[in-house]
C-alpha cells in the first residue's frame, strides 16, 4: 500500500477512535434517588463523571433548581414521578442547548443545606448529592437570587409588523410541538410523554404539507428541547409565519374521556373545562423552571395588539376547516372547537391554532397517538386542512 494511502488510514482509524471516546465520554445521569430523613430530604444523582453544577431557587409556587451541562439521561422508567419528604414533584432534561435541568417542586418553603459531589470508586461513578432542609418563608425568599446563566433567556417577541414574505414565496406554516425537554407535557397510562408524541406528530404533519408541495413549513422545534412558550410566539413572527398550529395530547384523572378538539384564542373561555386546560399549558414555563419576573410590559402590548380581530378571524376560519377533516380518523369532544387565553396562540398578527389530539389517560386514544399509521393518518388530513385554508384563506 503507498505510503500516503496508509497514513490516511491511520489517521482516519485514529480520528474515529477520538471520536468514539469522545462520546464514550459523554456524561450520563443512571439513576436520581430521593432520600427521607427526619431533618433533611435528600436527592442523588448517580453520574458516569462529575460535572460542573448551579443551584437556585424560584418562588411562587416553591421551587429548588439544579442546572448541568448536557446530559444523556438513561434514569429508568417512573423516576420522572417520584416524589417524598419536601420534595413534592421532581421532572428533568434539557432546559437549553448545553444546559439540562432538574426542577424540584416543594411542599412548602426550602432551602439547600448542603450540595456536594461523592468521589467514584471502583465499579461506581460519583454521585451528585443536594440536602434540602425546610425553612420559613423568609429564609426561602433570602436564597433567590439566582445565577444569571441560569435563568432562561428572555424571549423579546417584536412588537412591529411580522416579517413579510416575497410575492414569490410560498407561504409559512409553523408547526409547535408542544412542550419538550424539561417539561414533558401529559403522561400516558402506558408511560408515554406528551412532549414525544406531539415531537413524532410534528414531523409527520411537516412531511405531509411538504409533499403537497405548496407550503414552506417551520417547526419551533426539531428535537427533545425546551421552548418558553414566548419564544415559540416570537419565533412565529420573526419567521413571517402565515400559519401557526401547536400539536398537543392532553390527561385527565377520568380515563374514559377521550376526543380532539380544536382551540383559537379567546380571552373568554368556552366553558370552565377549556379554562382549566388553558391555565395548565399555560403553567409550562413555571414548570420548566423558568423566572417569569419582568415579563409584564411584553404581555401588556401584547394584550393591546390582541384588539386586532381579523387575525382571531382568520384564526377560526382555519379550525372549521380542521374540524371535519379530523373528524374523519379520531374521536372528537362535543363541541370541537373551542376558544380560550392560551398564551402560544398570542401572537397579534399569525393565525394561530391549538390542536389537541386526544387524552393520553385513555388507553385508545393512547394507542392512536402512538401508533405510525395513525399519526400519518392524521398528518395527511391537517395538510389537507392547511392546503385548503390557504386557497381560500378570507374569513
Amino acid at each position: 500500500m503507498p505510503v500516503g494511502k496508509r497514513f490516511s488510514l491511520i489517521l482516519f482509524a485514529g480520528l474515529c477512535c477520538a471520536l468514539a471516546q469522545g462520546a464514550e465520554a459523554e456524561t450520563v445521569v443512571h439513576d436520581i434517588r430521593i432520600g427521607i430523613y427526619n431533618a433533611k430530604t435528600r436527592l442523588v444523582l448517580d453520574l458516569s463523571e462529575r460535572p460542573g453544577f448551579k443551584i437556585f431557587a424560584l418562588a411562587n409556587p416553591y421551587r429548588i433548581v439544579l442546572d448541568l451541562p448536557d446530559i444523556n439521561w438513561r434514569v429508568p422508567s417512573g423516576t420522572a414521578r417520584r416524589k417524598g419528604g419536601l420534595i413534592a414533584g421532581l421532572r428533568y432534561g434539557q432546559f437549553q442547548p448545553g444546559n439540562s435541568r432538574v426542577v424540584m417542586d416543594l411542599s412548602g418553603p426550602g432551602t439547600v443545606g448542603k450540595s456536594f459531589i461523592i468521589p467514584g470508586t471502583k465499579g461506581r461513578g460519583p454521585r451528585l448529592v443536594i440536602d434540602i432542609r425546610k425553612a420559613t418563608r423568609q429564609a426561602f425568599l433570602t436564597t433567590l437570587k439566582a445565577p444569571r446563566k441560569a435563568v432562561a433567556p428572555r424571549a423579546k417577541i417584536p412588537l412591529q409588523a411580522k416579517v413579510k414574505r416575497s410575492p414569490l414565496q410560498k407561504p409559512l406554516v409553523v408547526i409547535d410541538p408542544g412542550h419538550g425537554g424539561i417539561d414533558p407535557g401529559a403522561i400516558g397510562v402506558g408511560g408515554s410523554f406528551e412532549k414525544h408524541v406531539t415531537l413524532g406528530m410534528a414531523h409527520q404533519i411537516r412531511r405531509a404539507i411538504m409533499s403537497l408541495g405548496r407550503q414552506r413549513v417551520l417547526l419551533t422545534r426539531s428535537r427533545d428541547v425546551f421552548i418558553p412558550l414566548r419564544r415559540r410566539v416570537a419565533i412565529a413572527r420573526a419567521a413571517g409565519a402565515d400559519l401557526f398550529v401547536s400539536i398537543h395530547a392532553d390527561s385527565i384523572a377520568n380515563h374514559r374521556v377521550r376526543g380532539g378538539g380544536i382551540y383559537t384564542l379567546s380571552e373568554n373561555s368556552s366553558d370552565e373545562e377549556t379554562a382549566a386546560l388553558a391555565a395548565k399549558e399555560n403553567r409550562s414555563d413555571v414548570i420548566a423552571g423558568v423566572n417569569l419576573s419582568g415579563h409584564d410590559d411584553e404581555v401588556a402590548s401584547i394584550l393591546i395588539d390582541l384588539t386586532q380581530r381579523e387575525t382571531m378571524n382568520y384564526s377560526a376560519h382555519f379550525a372549521s376547516a380542521l374540524v371535519p377533516e379530523l373528524r374523519q380518523l379520531i374521536h372528537m369532544r362535543r363541541k370541537p372547537h373551542r376558544f380560550a387565553g392560551f398564551r402560544v396562540l398570542k401572537a397579534p398578527d399569525v393565525p394561530s391554532v391549538l390542536v389537541e389530539l386526544g387524552y393520553l389517560s385513555n388507553r385508545r386514544d393512547e394507542k392512536m397517538l402512538t401508533s405510525a399509521k395513525s399519526r400519518a393518518a392524521i398528518a395527511t388530513a391537517i395538510a389537507r386542512a392547511v392546503n385548503n385554508y390557504f386557497k381560500n384563506p378570507k374569513p
